[in-house]
């Protein structure tokens, strides 16, 4: 990915509608940081600590597998606010 399409992905919410990509006041956020996501941000509004404990795997075309792939982020020990890629899986 080059550093224009890096740039367009920062701030935006993964998964989120085109039209209306941004952040949205009142909701929780954590940061997707390295990795074929990184800077986009993860909705993690109303999820338990148990539910996010052992990290999430994520839809994407981006990454090393391509379509279909998946790109795995674990939340970083004492920053919530900001989840780790730990690599892709098919």
């Amino acid at each position: 990915m080059d550093s224009d399409e890096e740039q367009l992905l920062r701030g935006r919410i993964y998964g989120a509608d085109h039209d209306h990509p941004g952040p949205i006041p009142g909701r929780s956020y954590a940061e997707l940081v390295g990795g074929p996501l990184d800077g986009l941000l993860l909705d993690i509004t109303g999820w338990r600590p148990e539910e996010s404990d052992d990290g999430v795997s994520l839809l994407t075309e981006l990454g090393q597998f391509g379509p279909g792939g998946r790109a795995l982020y674990d939340p970083r020990p004492g920053d919530p606010a900001r989840w780790d890629w730990g690599g892709d899986s098919p």
